[in-house]
């Protein structure tokens, strides 16, 4: 094969017969993409996620890896680091510091970075009907019922949290278990008598004790 030498070690092809040959290049450490999410919290929320904030940081710290600060008191901010593996930690994170922001409890919202399975669903009551001053206020008070009755009977026997917050009905749990506990609510406003709705949640909690 015929060569010409620009100096005395490295011989050039020209024929294009011989492809070049680099070394190795030394491996360089990369740090990961970082990434970061931020999470507002209501101005009604802003004195219950300070009070829990030691229970807050951490799950987010010791079991998804990330770093959490709390900027102007109003804004959660996430972030993940070199020493985050779950690819997931950041979603799981945001979901669970949503969850408290909305005004579930720490010990609850914890499942969403425990299960897999695990969902939050949000709706009004205008999207199933529309009602205005007294209306609105009675229909809240049928889903909340005398003493928080009717809501805790709701999430005993669907297995799920709900919140109220005004308009807004806030659900964590399964997926077939909010549906259940939606259904309930709905039927609330739009003016289901109680004791058919409360006879449905015990139907309803019997059905999931007879499955276990």
């Amino acid at each position: 094969m015929s060569t010409t030498h620009v100096d005395g070690d490295h011989p050039l092809p020209i024929d294009g017969s011989l492809a070049f040959t680099f070394p190795p290049q030394a491996e360089q450490d990369t740090l990961p993409h970082i990434q970061s999410r931020k999470i507002l919290i209501p101005p009604h929320r802003i004195s219950p996620v300070k009070a829990a904030w030691p229970q807050i940081i951490s799950p987010l710290c010791e079991q998804l890896s990330l770093q959490v600060r709390m900027k102007n008191s109003r804004v959660v901010e996430l972030r993940t680091s070199r020493f985050t593996k779950n690819p997931d930690a950041l979603q799981k994170g945001e979901e669970f510091v949503q969850a408290v922001a909305l005004g579930f409890e720490v010990a609850d919202a914890i499942a969403l970075l425990r299960l897999d399975d695990m969902y939050m669903e949000i709706f009004e009551i205008r999207d199933v009907r529309t009602l205005q001053g007294g209306s609105l206020a009675r229909a809240i008070s049928r889903i909340a019922g005398i003493g928080g009755r009717m809501k805790h009977s709701i999430e005993n026997a669907t297995t799920t949290r709900v919140v109220l917050a005004g308009q807004k009905i806030h659900i964590l749990g399964r997926y077939k278990d909010i549906a259940l506990a939606r259904r309930s609510i709905v039927n609330l406003i739009i003016g289901s008598p109680l004791g058919k709705v409360d006879q449905h949640l015990r139907t309803v909690a019997t059905r999931k004790k007879q499955r276990f």
